[in-house]
């Protein structure tokens, strides 16, 4: 028998199995850097409120870290961007409860933007020397840009306002909300730093000084952060005062309250009545002052004898001043407006939201959004108008600043109210519109960072919930639930001493600006001497 010979000219022959599977090792090697960066961004999303896992955001970065280092910034910006949309389609998905799905995916398609244009300016700066501190002022002017531009902009999202309950979050007294940030960040580049070095370290049995660069990018934050709890402190400076917060709750929930705005009056006054009952019979401390939620009025009192009655009967029988959520016209104009009312003299003082918000209580590109959806312009018939002026109501002696809503997340607008007087903080809110979605928590969140940022008690008193009062450490010590009719009371400190981050205000987020620029500007030097070497 004679065997077959093959010739070994005759190329071999791969079987269908292997070509397939090194067909689909190509493919899992190409988009696995995409697919970590989607999933980083969802592992970010993650760490925020209503969960309190926030210790996740440093894995999250560690691995957006891998995905970028070493690549070309146009690799950066689309992994950025997949980054940000991981992280920003479910943490805003409640922009969209009541109005559909179209806002809310635009919101996000620009939003993330911001994200791609620092995935790109992270891989710039990833060939530096010490690179995670250059990396993490980038993510910070970011943030810096996408909290003012367009529309005044959105700064929903910043890393500081899902670390309210981090080791890192005394880092807001520090230097407020971009070195909080700026820490977390670090961190988590730090991290993914360290165990480059020491993979690295293994192969070649050398330790560099990257690796110890890298150790200090954790420990510097995290021992700013021990460091900064000397700043944190519930101590009455300035006395006491006994707060009392009100939630009427909605008829219903969903856009559809607002052609009840009677009935919602009503439900406060009823609730400050019942509350005032309770004091009359000894079962709840008397308050100095009552706190109402944003838009607890929206018949203007002004104009209306009716609702002027109710909020003067509810003052009268409670005894003592109330801040009430109103909207008021004045001169043709619309103004979300707090009133300081008092039980002998009725209305004393206003104060009004400076920052509205843009497609909620004003439409820029009016005629734009009329021409693709009749139904946008429909919801917010008459623009808002803006105050100019920071709130603070000295209600029986305590010097009360007022943050309404949505400007709890500008930095500037609740740091103006503090250097203007404020002994506590106060947010009143109307978040009925989102329903029972994570939105509320995530406000409440932003309060409780307030809170220690300026090392004030922050009382949040929204119409269906959550209300809470926060004491300035960031501990919530009592709260709400959602859509039922409630009140707080409470002996809160009063305090007047400023905190760095009080004081230095906008100066920190400044440098870490100019960090990220200068970082930016050293690489892109660094990237035109090599291609002129290379020529040469």
């Amino acid at each position: 028998m004679t065997a077959t010979a093959t010739s070994v000219d005759e190329p071999e022959q791969l079987e269908p199995r292997a070509v397939t599977a090194s067909r689909g090792a190509r493919l899992a090697r190409r988009y696995a850097p995409a697919a970590a960066a989607a999933l980083s961004g969802v592992l970010l999303y993650v760490s925020f409120p209503p969960r309190t896992v926030s210790w996740l955001a440093l894995p999250a970065f560690a691995v957006f870290a891998w995905v970028l280092r070493g690549r070309s910034w146009k690799a950066g910006l689309g992994l950025g961007y997949l980054f940000g949309l991981g992280f920003l389609l479910p943490l805003l998905v409640w922009t969209g409860v009541e109005v559909g799905p179209g806002p809310w995916l635009a919101l996000v398609a620009v939003e993330a933007v911001y994200i791609a244009l620092v995935g790109a300016g992270i891989t710039l700066v990833s060939r530096l020397p010490g690179w995670p501190l250059w990396a993490a002022a980038v993510w910070i002017a970011g943030e810096a840009a996408r909290a003012r531009a367009p529309f005044g902009g959105f700064p929903w999202g910043k890393i500081a306002f899902g670390q309210a309950d981090g080791i890192f979050l005394p880092l807001a007294a520090l230097g407020g909300t971009p070195v909080l940030g700026f820490g977390v960040v670090l961190c988590g580049f730090g991290l993914y730093e360290i165990v480059r070095q020491v993979a690295e370290g293994r192969r070649t049995g050398v330790v560099r000084r990257g690796a110890v660069v890298a150790l200090l990018g954790v420990a510097v934050p995290v021992a700013g952060a021990l460091a900064a709890r000397s700043l944190v402190s519930d101590k009455a400076e300035d006395g006491t005062a006994t707060v009392a917060v009100i939630q009427g709750n909605v008829p219903r929930a969903g856009l559809e309250f607002n052609a009840q705005r009677r009935a919602v009056l009503d439900h406060h006054a009823r609730e400050t009545e019942r509350l005032a009952a309770e004091v009359k019979a000894g079962k709840v401390a008397r308050p100095d002052f009552v706190l109402w939620p944003e838009n607890s009025s929206d018949v203007d009192p002004f104009t209306n004898a009716d609702a002027r009655a109710v909020i003067d009967s509810a003052a009268k029988a409670i005894g003592v001043p109330i801040s009430v959520g109103g909207v008021v016209e004045r001169d043709g104009k619309l103004y979300n407006e707090q009133i300081l009312w008092d039980p002998v003299k009725g209305p004393l003082d206003t104060y009004d939201k400076r920052q509205v918000q843009p497609f909620g209580e004003y439409l820029p590109l009016r005629s734009l959004l009329g021409a693709i959806n009749k139904n946008w312009t429909s919801m917010v018939r008459q623009d808002f108008s803006r105050g100019h002026k920071p709130g603070v109501f000295t209600m029986d002696g305590t010097g009360v600043g007022l943050v309404t809503c949505y400007e709890a997340a500008f930095d500037w607008a609740v740091r103006s109210t503090v250097t203007d007087g404020a002994q506590i903080i106060s947010v009143p809110s109307n978040n009925a519109t989102f329903d029972r979605s994570e939105m509320t928590y995530q406000q409440l969140a932003m309060s409780r960072v307030r809170a220690v940022e300026h090392s004030r008690t922050v009382t949040v008193p929204v119409t269906s919930g959550v209300s809470a009062i926060i004491m300035p450490d960031g501990k919530i010590t009592q709260k709400t639930g959602m859509f039922v009719a409630d009140s707080l009371v409470q002996k809160v400190p009063l305090r007047s001493s400023q905190t760095p981050a009080t004081r230095m205000g906008i100066l920190p987020e400044m440098l870490l600006v100019l960090i990220a620029a200068g970082g930016l500007g050293w690489a892109g030097a660094r990237a035109v001497r090599g291609r002129r070497d290379g020529v040469l």
